[in-house]
């Protein structure tokens, strides 16, 4: 049946059908699944294949946007050099962030994680991806085609981003050192880009270890009316 603001562009859409025991042992499994996911600050050095990055940052361009505008990009850094420089430049945000930048309040929250200004991560972990968002396009003609809702657009890609790096047997860790201009100007990106966030991407250490914590429960996070 033709909807009234169906154009023939639309294409049929091919459903996947399970029972409800199939959905409920399916929807059970991805979370256990999913709840394994830890961010790390532990990396190996070790190798992983490009076309693995590539395919996850092909699943994270899933992502639903809006306006399908699509308004991200991920640069992808595996130059030691380039992650040096990365890394010198986010440690030096981060030692003002820790020396006062921060609230006492904030700082008493990030024990838990014993991490500080020093990110060894940046240098040792294969890849970094930079997530950067785009406020604008550019047109070929050089004007500026407005985007949508960016932010909820790019956190939903990072979002497919981490589970997608999960799925490959890899970890990651949300980095954000703020303010992250020096993004934009060590990877030389155009006015229309800001970085979103910093994702180093590999191996977890082969001793690494995470804190000891739990998840809010169920009667937590959910409301039901």
């Amino acid at each position: 049946m033709k909807t009234s603001n169906r154009t023939e562009d639309f294409i049929p859409y091919k459903a996947q059908n399970f029972t409800e025991e199939e959905m409920i042992q399916r929807s059970r499994d991805y979370f256990e699944y999913s709840n394994k996911r830890r961010s790390l600050r532990e990396f190996s050095d070790r190798p992983v294949p490009m076309e693995v990055i590539e395919n996850i940052i092909k699943t994270a361009s899933t992502a639903p946007s809006g306006a399908h505008k699509q308004p991200w990009t991920f640069c992808v850094i595996q130059d030691p050099e380039m992650k040096a420089k990365l890394r010198e430049a986010a440690e030096e945000e981060e030692k003002i962030n820790y020396s006062g930048r921060m609230s006492d309040d904030w700082l008493e929250d990030l024990k838990v994680f014993a991490t500080n200004e020093v990110k060894e991560f940046l240098t040792i972990a294969p890849y970094l991806i930079v997530v950067c968002k785009k406020t604008y396009d550019i047109e070929a003609d050089g004007g500026k085609a407005k985007n949508y809702y960016v932010n909820e657009s790019v956190g939903l890609a990072a979002g497919f981003l981490l589970t997608a790096i999960h799925n490959a047997g890899l970890v990651a860790l949300t980095h954000t050192p703020s303010p992250m201009g020096f993004l934009t100007k060590i990877l030389d990106r155009p006015e229309n880009e800001k970085p979103f966030l910093l994702i180093p991407v590999g191996y977890p250490a082969d001793d690494a270890h995470v804190p000891d914590l739990g998840r809010k429960g169920l009667d937590e996070i959910i409301e039901i009316y």
